[in-house]
């Protein structure tokens, strides 16, 4: 009679009944193994402990250098693992925002400033704030949908209404971080540009009552003169604003102080109506992710290296 090598019983297993088998493996290797385990956890706890306190004090003394290290993370980090788990649809997404951010970039970089690329900037960084912020509540309400099972009734499976889901959370999460972090170091250099504003010190050019610190184009124009026509607001401080690029500076840019003087913006005053203070709330969830998605497997690595030194398996 022939014998039945083992990995073919576990060719024949559904998927459920392989995870079983796996697990019950895993424990009989790791049994009695309880010390060693412990101290890997401590050893895993006391890194993130010893991480966080690092990264806090390394972004409030020099927040700059923190961002731009976050960023090239956040955008090299997935790219690695889309390589080399061959996600193609990822990776032909993230190119496409790459090349076009790229190109906003350098329009944001040039000096002199045209006078329309700050209103064009903050177009195309809004434009990937709404449809990160769209996707993402769709899949989110498709996780919960597949939760719910509501799947059952459009005779939808699980596995795929949660892959979805999933994948679409991601996928609203993560370019909704990037599209941030660019956002952020574009307003910067623009209004830096311009000269009505100074990230470590006082404007270099004085602002006049018809001038918007943001784009540096006159607020009020005559008629057939070249300006922008649109509405405007005034800030707690007094200083007036194209309303557009106001909106840009405080919630695609991440600014919440005057472009001019510094003083700090109340962003719930921005708020036309109670849906877009979720804004705000979505903007601090992409700040936590950033750390997460930046910052989480390189902390997981050290710790791995620790094990691994240590002789821990």
């Amino acid at each position: 009679m022939a014998d039945v090598h083992p990995q073919d019983d576990l060719l024949k297993m559904t998927h459920r009944e392989n995870w079983k088998v796996q697990h019950e493996r895993l424990h009989v290797k790791h049994r009695g193994h309880e010390a060693m385990h412990a101290e890997m956890v401590l050893i895993l706890i006391a890194t993130l402990v010893v991480a966080q306190i690092v990264l806090v004090q390394w972004k409030q003394r020099h927040h700059r250098s923190y961002n731009l290290v976050t960023l090239v993370q956040m955008w090299v980090v997935p790219l690695y693992f889309t390589i080399k788990l061959y996600w193609w649809r990822f990776l032909s997404m993230w190119g496409m925002f790459s090349v076009i951010t790229s190109y906003v970039i350098f329009r944001a970089t040039r000096k002199p400033l045209a006078c329309r690329t700050p209103r064009m900037v903050y177009k195309w960084f809004l434009l990937i704030y709404k449809l990160s912020y769209a996707v993402g509540v769709l899949g989110y309400l498709a996780i919960m949908f597949t939760m719910f099972g509501f799947n059952v009734f459009f005779r939808i499976k699980a596995e795929d209404s949660m892959d979805v889901g999933v994948i679409m959370l991601f996928y609203g999460l993560y370019y909704g971080v990037m599209g941030r972090d660019f956002a952020e170091i574009c307003s910067d250099y623009m209004a830096s540009t311009i000269g009505y504003y100074n990230k470590g010190g006082m404007p270099s050019r004085s602002l006049t009552n018809d001038i918007c610190a943001v784009c540096g184009q006159r607020i009020l124009v005559d008629v057939e003169e070249e300006g922008f026509i649109e509405d405007t607001y005034q800030l707690s401080c007094g200083h007036i604003f194209h309303e557009f690029c106001i909106r840009g500076w405080c919630i695609v840019g991440k600014k919440q102080t005057c472009p001019y003087c510094n003083e700090k913006v109340d962003l719930k005053r921005m708020m036309n109506n109670p849906w877009e203070k979720t804004h705000v709330l979505y903007g601090q969830l992409l700040d936590w992710l950033r750390y997460l998605v930046a910052w989480q497997p390189i902390i997981i690595g050290i710790v791995h290296g620790i094990n691994f030194t240590l002789g821990l398996e």
